[in-house]
């Protein structure tokens, strides 16, 4: 810029941005010249929002991409709105239809009004929850949130904890926390044990923790298997017996994962045996209550958590069975202090507030969105007493769905289920492994085709399962006596041959 003053004024010569390029409503004008572009191209996004969302039942709950690639080349000039409004509404059409109630294959949910709203407010604010001087409120919030959640959990009143885009980064973020109290790591990392960090989990945990264990650098071998029972749960006198082996093979246990929802069939692991074990073996406990964290929002089946008052973290995930828009997960620490002192490192460019650390200083994450508002908003407009209906609403689906499961001899379960998760299959003694994997897998193509049901298709125990997860509000018995309709004509047509 020029540095030649212009009058007595002292304005520059350059005293405007020349922004000839950009369309009229790039921007939100600070001072509103432009709020009439920027409301109408708002109402029309909106529009088109709540046309796709209100018409979710008159599309595939898994589409195929219909979206023409070549349009996603970045354009040279500005694109019209007109034709934006387009293309989006081509690309909402071509994406996973979680809303549909016949999408019940994965833990994802069409999630709360309010957090869809909240997540325009968080972005035009644009708060950056590194520091709480880039987010004075939401760094607030997000402490006082978490520290209610992890009251809920039992945890203790010096519980806290961070928020991060998803649970791989809660389960990284815990067992690095766990490594560097273990090893004292922070600073010199673990190359000076003589002995190999090894965490166990059982052999159905989720993958993060290889994950986790890769960029620790402890290598995904560090990731212990432990037997599991009939229903997929941790074994707990195998986990007791692989300790002792792995300290026999000259490595060192020093975490211990239980899994609360397994991913494939729901099942809780035994927490309170597994907090005996690391009591006893003085090894960290982390709970993995990523989707089964929900369940202390129920009073009729928070039981079913017993044990997980006594971990030193937990990760947990509201953007499953809480319904909140993605991404928003958290990771909880029993002892908030020992996260400070075990994982936090300093960033000297931004200033702290008094009594304050900042969040971006003890997460993995620097920049990060401000999740916790959506979180926050879901939790005040829906209310325990909302969340608690939805859960308990979603368990007596899933018995409806278990019945018609056990009134049909052809239909195995691979576990009893514990959440509303079911995992079954075809069998019969007829047929050989491969045949029934190939008879399950068109069973699932028929009911995405014909019955607009999509169950997802995991490979468990070397074969393959159909498995339902009873998530949407507005599946019912309807659904689901549909789906088993389909179901009973194509075990007609050549399961009982």
């Amino acid at each position: 810029m020029s540095a030649k003053l212009c009058g007595a004024n002292l304005q520059c010569e350059v005293s405007k941005v020349n922004r000839s390029e950009l369309p009229a409503s790039a921007f939100i004008d600070p001072q509103g010249s432009n709020s009439g572009e920027v409301e109408r191209l708002a109402s029309e996004v909106l529009r088109l929002v709540v046309s796709y969302a209100t018409s979710a039942t008159r599309r595939s709950p898994q589409p195929e991409a219909t979206h023409p690639l070549d349009d996603l080349a970045i354009s040279e000039e500005p694109t019209s709105e007109q034709q934006l409004l387009r293309e989006l509404s081509s690309l909402m059409d071509a994406s996973m239809n979680a809303a549909h109630p016949g999408y019940i294959g994965h833990m994802d949910s069409m999630p709360t009004t309010i957090s869809v709203l909240g997540e325009m407010v968080a972005a035009v604010v644009n708060n950056n929850m590194l520091s709480v001087e880039m987010s004075p409120m939401f760094s607030r919030m997000e402490r006082i949130v978490l520290r209610e959640i992890a009251g809920m959990f039992g945890l203790g009143e010096e519980a806290g904890g961070v928020m991060s885009s998803g649970g791989s980064l809660s389960n990284l973020q815990a067992l690095a926390v766990a490594r560097n109290v273990s090893f004292d790591a922070r600073e010199r990392g673990i190359w000076a044990s003589k002995k190999q960090p090894v965490i166990l989990a059982s052999e159905v945990a989720h993958t993060s923790l290889h994950k986790a264990a890769m960029l620790l650098g402890l290598g995904t071998s560090a990731v212990i298997d432990v037997a599991v029972n009939k229903d997929s749960r941790m074994d707990a006198d195998d986990l007791r017996g692989k300790i002792k082996q792995a300290r026999e093979q000259g490595k060192r246990p020093f975490c211990v994962v239980g899994t609360a929802g397994t991913t494939t069939t729901g099942n809780i692991d035994p927490l309170h045996e597994i907090a005996n074990v690391c009591r006893e073996q003085d090894l960290w406990f982390h709970v993995d209550a990523a989707y089964g964290g929900a369940l202390m929002f129920s009073n009729s089946h928070k039981h079913r958590l017993t044990g997980i008052e006594r971990a030193d973290s937990v990760t947990f995930n509201p953007q499953k069975w809480l319904y909140v828009a993605k991404t928003c997960a958290l990771v909880l620490f029993r002892d908030a202090s020992v996260l400070e002192r075990a994982f936090r490192v300093g960033a000297p460019y931004m200033n702290a507030a008094e009594m304050f650390v900042n969040l971006g200083e003890i997460s993995v994450q620097g920049t990060r969105h401000a999740e916790v508002l959506k979180l926050w908003l879901s939790l005040k407009h829906i209310g325990r007493r909302g969340y608690e209906q939805l859960i308990d609403e979603s368990y007596r689906l899933t018995d409806y769905f278990l019945q018609h499961v056990r009134r049909r001899s052809f239909l195995e379960l691979a576990s009893e289920p514990e959440m509303n998760l079911v995992c079954f299959r075809g069998t019969s003694g007829r047929l050989d492994v491969k045949a029934l994997d190939e008879w399950n897998t068109k069973l699932q193509k028929r009911l995405l085709k014909q019955g607009n049901a999509f169950l997802s298709l995991p490979t468990y125990r070397d074969g393959k399962w159909l498995r339902v997860v009873l998530l949407n509000p507005f599946t019912d018995a309807n659904t689901i006596d549909g789906l088993f309709a389909f179901i009973d004509a194509h075990a007609a047509e050549g399961l009982n041959d």
